[in-house]
């Protein structure tokens, strides 16, 4: 585990010892940078795993969030991201691959992000604000923030990979198919798909993920 980046992280050099691709690992609220560790390993093994743990400690011991929640719109099914920390995350988040470009020996042109939950919102948003900066992207259980909805134009020609549980009461799966049909009207390369699973992932999701970035990357 590194602390000297802007992010705590986990590194797992993959199969590529120099100008390697990579996949960003973004876990969601109260959990940490060894939630999606599992996920990680069942992924393409030429990537470089770098799984980052969120800037903000919660109640429980090894528990951290990208931000607190907007609940101004309803309950937590309906929240948004605290505008002000949401854009703290995001800042931390892109300089965290800059950084990390250089210190590993990442390919820069070839660095995806992978995030679940508030991982799968802070990724999509990072996208829309650096295209340039993310080959792809697999955004898990979230939804497009409200804030960043007016840029999805540009995603264009972007692979987004948008898997949602269909019985998920956390983030409910019309959040996640709203995403994808703004980012497909906006010209994005996006596969989407539903799970019989509540706020969480499962094998056959994780298998159609490592699918579908062969080639990608």
């Amino acid at each position: 585990m590194s602390e000297s980046l802007p992010l705590v992280h986990v590194s797992r050099p993959g199969t590529v010892e120099s100008n390697a691709p990579a996949v960003v690992l973004i876990h969601g609220r109260g959990t940490n940078e060894r939630d999606l560790l599992p996920i990680g390993a069942r992924l393409p093994e030429e990537l470089h795993v770098l799984s980052v743990r969120a800037p903000d400690p919660m109640g429980a011991p090894n528990s951290y969030t990208w931000y607190e929640l907007d609940l101004s719109a309803g309950g937590i099914h309906a929240s948004q991201p605290h505008d002000e920390q949401f854009r703290r995350s995001l800042d931390r988040l892109h300089e965290f691959v800059a950084a990390a470009v250089e210190r590993y020996d990442l390919d820069p042109d070839r660095v995806g992000l992978l995030g679940f939950s508030q991982g799968a919102i802070t990724n999509l948003s990072a996208l829309l604000e650096r295209p340039d900066a993310y080959r792809w992207v697999v955004a898990l259980n979230g939804y497009l923030a409200a804030t960043h909805e007016s840029q999805a134009d540009a995603a264009s020609g972007k692979p987004v990979f948008v898997g949602c549980g269909s019985r998920d009461r956390v983030i409910p799966p019309q959040r996640a198919e709203r995403a994808t049909e703004l980012l497909t009207e906006a010209g994005a390369d996006v596969r989407f798909e539903r799970y019989d699973v509540g706020h969480g992932t499962t094998p056959g999701e994780i298998a159609d993920v490592a699918a579908w970035l062969e080639g990608r990357y």
